[in-house]
């Protein structure tokens, strides 16, 4: 007989206790295998972090077993009934692990985002027509992971199952009622309070995603700190990312960000421009890009497009303004950047911007985009209709899946010839874009050469390799035709994936992209190279400048081939919980509120000598800092106020 369920409430407590055992082994498996993206200093700051953790954990947690804790709880007279604990079983883990396996998707998919998931990323697969085909390749990419996975789901069950409550009945029901009661109306606050960080300070909101940064010594620690459940909870339903800011005056904005920009070339005949977005391919695998990093024993994974930039004009310290492809494009396509929300994955992606198609059109140009993965992948062809593309062509166009990859769409070579093809049935002057594909994980080389490109580091680098002589057959291809003499190509990537040498595991130098002009009529593009600072978003406004374009546009870009001087060489680079931008000297980083976390000198690239302490006495600092806050000012204004295009 009972009266009061003491023994209820300590194995609820018990149950619970196992979901924070776990929560922090699946945060050691986190830095366990991405503790070269991760700055901590030792055993002791690890645990200072997973305490400070804890705070994200309890949040994640109650969301995740809110209905177990309810039916836990609910006094329905037979909750000590084996049918019943039967139940409470199926729902505790239909529950809890789903949400654990989100932390170690994170665990493999951390080294190429390096940031914690979010509800952004489901974009990236909720318009895919085979998702569990890719997560199936991508759970056997990663199988030391998910084993790790396995494992300890299973330990969670076993544990689950070694503490059991005995059946009994209920005595005297008055009592059972009362104190039932009496523990629900308490339960409720206490949930909330756990909820929203442990705090109901009057004007204090529940815990969010950016307050990881208050207990972390560097910005990397915010990822050993948050839990992707939590991450993903917290930004459910939000367009955010996208607010106002009043920080300065327009006046200011326009003198020194400059947002409509307005060049004055010459072109007595308008070039056609072949854009070519390589997938994936930071400046990590390129010799040309390589010379001055000092990297032991480097190698270089791209022969042709080295051969090529050095017949051309290439930069060599560009960094990218996005982490995922579609927001690669839009950088490319329409110079626009990403941060905390992707502007091409938000509801003001519909309004009318000003885009590298848009401009060719006004001047003539036919215009077309070629990606070979299957029609609707990541919307592409949808988005690159909606900016100005008149053609798009994909996998169901080139109609042929003999050379399908088996994950993601057509192979590079055959589909770079498909492209050729059609670029021969467009009129002069032409703006045809292709975005490859074989450099996408699971970075699988055709069977045909699997035998010649296998000698990589990393699979990465046998996929680049493919992808680069794919290039230089379309380029043997292309050059026999009468309109390559007056075209200018150029090559950039969508953003960067795997680092295998420690230099590109540095924060910012993760970030580093080629970009790459060249022409074989030295009159369009000269012979040479630069290594001033430029960004991803600079392709556009330089290729609207190379085509003639005479009247102002907005880009928050600049072209790297003007000869203006006032405009500032700069790089947003892309991080979805902070503003990062490198100007002068320094490198700035700000909160989303855009207040200041720290500023490093220019060659510190791993973020590691916070300067913050000199703003007060460094002029150009405070300058930085003003531009940077301009910029999340005009940035957003532009976004929310439909004035992007």
């Amino acid at each position: 007989m009972k009266f009061f369920r003491i023994a209820e409430y300590k194995l609820l407590a018990y149950r619970l206790g196992l979901a924070y055992l776990f929560y922090f082994l699946a945060r050691v498996a986190f830095y366990a295998f991405n503790h070269a993206h991760l700055s901590v200093t030792g055993v002791g700051e690890f645990f200072r972090l997973a305490f400070y953790g804890l705070l994200f954990d309890t949040t994640a947690i109650i969301y995740v077993n809110l209905l177990f804790i309810f039916l836990s709880v609910l006094p329905l007279l037979r909750n000590t009934k084996s049918t019943f604990q039967k139940v409470l079983f199926w729902v505790y883990f239909a529950f809890n692990l789903p949400a654990y396996l989100l932390n170690f998707i994170d665990v493999a998919y951390f080294s190429y985002n390096k940031t914690r998931l979010t509800t952004n990323d489901w974009a990236l697969v909720e318009n895919e027509h085979n998702p569990l085909t890719l997560l199936a390749g991508f759970l056997v990419q990663y199988a030391a992971i998910f084993g790790a996975f396995l494992f300890l789901a299973g330990l969670w069950v076993f544990l689950y199952k070694r503490m059991k409550i005995v059946e009994e009945e209920v005595g005297e029901k008055k009592p059972y009622f009362v104190s039932s009661s009496v523990v629900l109306i308490l339960l409720a606050p206490t949930l909330i309070f756990g909820i929203r960080g442990f705090s109901f300070k009057a004007g204090v909101i529940p815990l969010t995603v950016m307050d990881a940064s208050k207990y972390a010594r560097d910005i990397s620690q915010v990822n050993i700190l948050l839990n992707t459940p939590f991450t993903i909870f917290r930004t459910m339903g939000k367009n955010k990312g996208f607010k106002e800011f009043k920080f300065t005056t327009e006046a200011y904005i326009a003198q020194n960000i400059k947002p409509i920009k307005q060049y004055q070339r010459e072109v007595p005949t308008k070039p056609n421009v072949v854009v070519i977005i390589l997938e994936g391919m930071g400046a990590e695998y390129f010799g040309v890009m390589n010379q001055k990093t000092n990297i032991p024993h480097y190698r270089s994974h791209t022969p042709f497009l080295d051969s090529l930039a050095q017949q051309g004009y290439y930069f060599t310290n560009i960094f990218s303004n996005s982490i995922h492809s579609i927001e690669g494009i839009s950088a490319v396509t329409a110079g626009m950047p990403t941060f905390q929300t992707a502007w091409v994955r938000s509801g003001y992606a519909q309004r009318k911007v000003s885009s590298l198609a848009e401009v060719a059109r006004s001047l003539g140009y036919q215009t077309l985009f070629a990606h070979g993965a299957t029609n609707g992948s990541m919307n592409f062809d949808g988005y690159t209709h909606q900016i100005g593309y008149e053609t798009y062509l994909g996998r169901t166009e080139f109609n042929d899946d003999r050379f399908y990859n088996g994950s993601w769409g057509i192979d590079d070579e055959p589909f770079l010839q498909y492209f050729a093809q059609n670029i021969n049935t467009m009129k002069p002057p032409f703006l045809a874009t292709v975005f490859t594909l074989s450099s996408h994980g699971p970075y699988t080389v055709p069977e045909k050469y699997q035998n010649r490109f296998n000698t990589g580091d990393i699979p990465m680098h046998n996929v680049t390799e493919y992808t680069d002589l794919s290039l230089q057959k379309f380029f043997e291809t292309v050059k026999k035709e009468d309109w390559y003499s007056n075209t200018i190509f150029a090559i950039i990537s969508d953003h960067t994936t795997d680092d295998y040498y420690d230099y590109y595991k540095q924060k910012i130098a993760h970030h580093r992209l080629p970009i790459i002009f060249f022409s074989p009529n030295k009159n369009l593009i000269p012979q040479g190279s630069s290594d001033v600072l430029g960004q991803q978003i600079d392709i556009f406004p330089t290729l609207v400048d190379l085509m003639g374009y005479q009247k102002p546009f907005r880009s928050w870009g600049r072209s790297l081939l003007s000869d203006k001087t006032d405009e500032t060489p700069r790089a947003f680079v892309t991080h979805t919980q902070f503003y990062q931008l490198i100007q002068g000297n320094y490198i700035y980083v700000l909160d989303l509120q855009g207040e200041l976390v720290g500023v490093y000198d220019k060659t510190d690239l791993n973020l590691t000598q916070n300067l913050k302490d000199q703003v007060g006495q460094n002029e150009e600092m405070k300058k930085g800092i003003a531009d940077m806050r301009a910029f999340i000012q005009d940035f957003m204004d532009r976004i929310i106020n439909d004035k992007l295009q």
